[in-house]
């Protein structure tokens, strides 16, 4: 099985560390605060996504690809930061979601980059989620990362990735999506009912439900290693540092499940990753 970018010894410029806390999820969880780093949160979306068996993703040609840029679709997080940033005004860590627009625009390009040598096709998917994110949660300022995603996104499409088929692209991008979504449903404990391209995705608990059943009835292991840390005011960057490298490890588990479709939809919103 390959190892993903972010695990591999030989991945220049970046070498994976369970101390560095890149664009981190923040989770509160009493009077601590559960961290989270964006890569682990992708890996555990990449095994969701391994254990789909909905829309004839296992007989794909393509699932390769799917997979790959699923669990990888945060590798542009890598090098950004060896610790969680300080949010100076709220004194505590900063969220992936609270992160400067120029941190959060410049890891998708970094990703795309980092993808395209080892897998053009999931470079492309990964340039995709970008846009949909973008488009999906509009604010001032995104418009020339939206233009210039968009055209990274097509030059890799003309080079013969998805043989230059953006609907077939598009339609894989589906799966990156939803394994995005149902791993930060987990890891952030999102409470919110989520509704994207037929499936519903809703959590109870430890246990993340996604209907229609996309799991043949099997129930999916939810693991990801987090850290815990006081949810107190930090004064400092370095305050905050020395508690992250003190704080203890552990590891979130849960499930996924399907479960049948329930005849009332809900309209759903809610926040998700940029």
């Amino acid at each position: 099985m390959d190892l993903p970018l972010s695990r591999r010894r030989n991945a220049a410029p970046v070498v994976h560390d369970t101390r560095i806390c890149w664009g981190v999820i923040v989770r509160p969880d009493g009077d601590c605060l559960l961290l989270v780093t964006q890569p682990d949160h992708a890996a555990l979306s990449g095994r969701i996504m391994a254990a789909w068996r909905g829309d004839d993703l296992p007989a794909s040609p393509t699932r390769k690809t799917v997979l790959h840029a699923t669990r990888e679709h945060d590798i542009g997080w890598l090098e950004v930061d060896d610790r969680p940033a300080l949010d100076a005004a709220g004194g505590s860590p900063q969220d992936f979601m609270t992160a400067p627009d120029a941190t959060k625009q410049g890891i998708w390009p970094r990703g795309v980059r980092l993808l395209e040598p080892v897998d053009p096709g999931a470079a492309a998917l990964v340039a995709q989620h970008a846009l949909a994110l973008a488009e999906r949660h509009p604010a001032p300022g995104w418009a020339r990362f939206h233009s210039d995603m968009t055209a990274e996104r097509d030059r890799i499409l003309r080079r013969g990735a998805y043989r230059n088929d953006l609907d077939a692209l598009r339609a894989d991008y589906r799966f990156v999506f939803l394994g995005d979504l149902i791993s930060l449903v987990f890891c952030c404990a999102w409470s919110e009912t989520f509704d994207y391209e037929g499936w519903t995705v809703t959590r109870d608990g430890t246990a993340v439900h996604v209907q229609p059943d996309p799991f043949e009835g099997a129930t999916v292991e939810l693991t990801a290693p987090a850290r815990r840390m006081p949810a107190r005011r930090y004064v400092s960057q370095s305050d905050l540092e020395g508690e992250y490298d003190a704080a203890p490890r552990i590891v979130l588990r849960g499930t996924a499940r399907g479960v049948s479709p329930r005849t009332v939809r809900m309209n759903v919103h809610g926040a998700h990753d940029q």
